[in-house]
């Protein structure tokens, strides 16, 4: 079996961030999180590194990379575009992108493989890449079992405003029965709370199994995911914020009988940037995982 390859969502503006956060940098010798995550996925197993990414920074992220990672990993790039739908969907109000689901129905026709899909901005920990390639490598190409890591939420919070999450419930035996995107999860007083579809703010505890985009699936994904593109389409091609989400995909896979998905666990330490705050104690930590021997000083 080959290799599992790593998808990499990179085509996000940064609007709460305030630039583009997938080519920032958290160290003195210049390493953005993406550099990390890399660096763990190769020493994990994984033979293949696609960025997702917008056109418009294909020379900024080409200049980044592809000479560092030269012999080390092969790498590809595709591209999220307004306008990569259907022609009888396309609308000239559309401002941005559709969202991750179909950010990842781009390296559709690509990706033969099993492969895992991650936040470029997310930091996800060496064991974390670890888990998922075990699991990636014992599952068949044409299987529809697939996997994701659990994180709990309380973990992932920003102190600087609301995060978008997916809730997770999870059975008794590990697996995923039901998953719902969150697009707005802060404190409130001290209290974390989601936005409901009402605009009212609701309780929810800070143990709750969330997801965040790191996913495990095989080929089987796209055949699956395609149909549900093309029906969100039709129902929303006019709205000009509507999103289509990875995990709508899977919860839709789930709760439809059409796909398992168990829930990895592990003790890797997650961390993120959605705001400029959020940046001093991301440079924190990594400089620590330096320190403590965890990385060496120069990655490359």
């Amino acid at each position: 079996m080959k290799k599992p390859t790593l998808v990499i969502l990179a085509a996000g503006v940064g609007s709460r961030y305030g630039g583009l956060k997938q080519l920032d940098t958290f160290s003195e010798q210049g390493d953005t999180i993406l550099d990390f995550s890399i660096y763990d996925a190769i020493q994990a197993g994984f033979g293949k590194v696609v960025f997702i990414i917008r056109k418009s920074i294909e020379d900024d992220f080409k200049s980044f990379f592809n000479q560092k990672l030269k012999g080390k990993i092969e790498v590809e790039y595709v591209f999220q575009e307004l306008d990569k739908i259907p022609e009888k969907y396309k609308d000239n109000q559309r401002e941005k992108p559709w969202g991750t689901g179909h950010a990842l129905l781009m390296t559709k026709g690509i990706i033969k493989e099993n492969f895992a899909v991650i936040n470029a901005d997310d930091f996800y920990g060496r064991e974390a890449y670890v888990v998922m390639a075990e699991a990636l490598n014992k599952i068949e190409t044409t299987s529809n079992e697939f996997n994701m890591m659990g994180y709990v939420l309380k973990n992932t919070i920003s102190d600087y405003g609301f995060v978008s999450r997916g809730e997770c419930k999870v059975d008794e035996n590990g697996f995923l029965i039901g998953l719902t995107e969150r697009t707005q999860i802060e404190k409130v007083d001290g209290i974390l709370k989601y936005k409901n579809e009402l605009g009212e703010m609701v309780l929810i505890s800070e143990n709750t199994t969330v997801a965040m985009n790191f996913f495990g699936f095989t080929p089987k994904y796209f055949e699956l995911s395609s149909a549900l593109f093309e029906e969100f389409l039709e129902k929303n091609y006019k709205e000009p914020k509507a999103e289509f989400f990875i995990p709508s995909v899977v919860n839709h896979l789930i709760v439809n009988n059409l796909g398992t998905m168990e829930v990895l666990k592990s003790d890797a330490k997650w961390f993120g940037v959605t705001y400029k705050e959020d940046k001093a104690y991301v440079t924190s930590e990594i400089q620590k995982l330096k320190d403590n021997g965890t990385y060496p000083k120069n990655l490359w």
